[in-house]
């Protein structure tokens, strides 16, 4: 990532906006906001399928769920935050399972760069379907998106809620409400 061209972007945003990039409160700004940068967007380099590269054999087939994760994201349309909790769910086949953490680390790294929110819940469903082979995967995606809460409709409190359905869970009604549910406890 270039912080100096970062840094340099922001300095000129500062001036086109109107404001003075030099006065005391704005002088590091340009490089405060460079670092963050790094830092939001650090998903851009990495690929998030390498956290489900190791899995376990345990014998199960039944649903496991990781509810209530804490994303943040930038929205791609106008750089401004999203944030929400996602809820990831598989039902393992012939016993490989993942380790509940990963869940959240594939989530996170996939958020880390420009995004929709609709893209995320369809890549994080395709590489789990890709590296972990279950019979089937739901992610639900739950998030406020500053675009709409800070400019244009400025509705705050509004929520978009997104879903990508595989496998067993989209063949089998019955398992797709019990992961609904499951997400209500």
């Amino acid at each position: 990532m270039d912080l100096e061209k970062i840094e340099s972007a922001v300095y000129q945003i500062l001036e086109a906006i109107g404001e003075d990039p030099n006065r005391s409160g704005l002088q590091d700004t340009p490089k405060r906001v460079a670092r963050m940068y790094a830092e939001i967007f650090s998903g851009v380099e990495k690929d998030p399928a390498e956290h489900a590269k190791v899995v376990f054999h345990e014998d199960t087939d039944e649903i496991v769920l990781v509810k209530d994760i804490p994303f943040y994201s930038t929205c791609e349309h106008h750089l401004v935050p999203f944030f929400g909790v996602g809820h990831i769910a598989y039902m393992p086949k012939d016993g490989q399972v993942i380790g509940l953490s990963k869940l959240a680390r594939i989530l996170d790294e996939v958020s880390k760069k420009p995004q929709i929110q609709e893209r995320i819940t369809t890549t994080v469903a395709d590489i789990l379907m890709e590296h972990l082979d279950p019979q089937g995967v739901m992610v639900v995606l739950e998030a406020e998106h500053m675009c709409m809460t800070m400019r244009g409709v400025k509705k705050p409190g509004s929520k978009t809620v997104t879903s990508a359905v595989r496998g067993a869970f989209k063949q089998s009604f019955k398992s797709r409400s019990e992961v609904l549910e499951l997400i209500k406890l």
